[in-house]
């Protein structure tokens, strides 16, 4: 995957012979990424693994990689300070920062963590980065990378475990 030339914020993701325009984060690719910075981090990353939204797309979309279906209750601690800060958490959290994994505007229909930041997790170096949906026009991220709805639904039957995503 690589930065657009003239907008940092669009990408190009290349899978084989493919060119698939992507979204990045409103800060283009970062080096040294921090939390609340709006870049997409540089870097290999390994896919983890996913969610979708059952109710949005009626069924658990083909793909190797390890998927299971989004509740309401689930989110994503982004308070750096708390000890399960760039993990998956059980909402409301009461006084702590999160992002619903269960949105209203589709962009985590589906949703695969990236594996930036996970192992060890570095307290302030950026959560939440995720391969997801991308909203109208490609507009930018808040440091994901985001493809359209069907890019990514096409792209997830050749994902597996052994898949890893070149930001970069």
């Amino acid at each position: 995957m690589r930065a657009t030339v003239g907008d940092r914020r669009r990408g190009q993701l290349l899978v084989g012979p493919a060119v698939i325009p992507c979204a990045l984060g409103a800060g283009g690719i970062v080096i040294d990424k921090r939390e609340g910075d709006g870049g997409s981090p540089r870097g290999r990353f390994r896919l983890r693994a996913g969610a979708y939204r059952p109710d949005h797309l009626g069924i658990r979309p083909r793909t190797l990689l390890p998927l299971r279906a989004t509740r309401p209750d689930d989110g994503w601690c982004d308070e750096s300070r708390d000890r399960r800060y760039n993990r998956p958490i059980r909402l409301p959290a009461p006084g702590i920062s999160a992002e619903s994994m269960w949105r209203g505007d589709g962009l985590y229909d589906v949703v695969i963590d990236l594996d930036y930041n996970r192992a060890p997790i570095r307290k302030g170096r950026g959560s939440a980065i995720f391969l997801h949906i991308a909203r109208d026009g490609y507009r930018p991220t808040e440091g994901c990378v985001a493809l359209a709805r069907a890019d990514l639904l096409r792209l997830l039957r050749r994902l597996g475990p052994r898949t890893h995503l070149r930001i970069g």
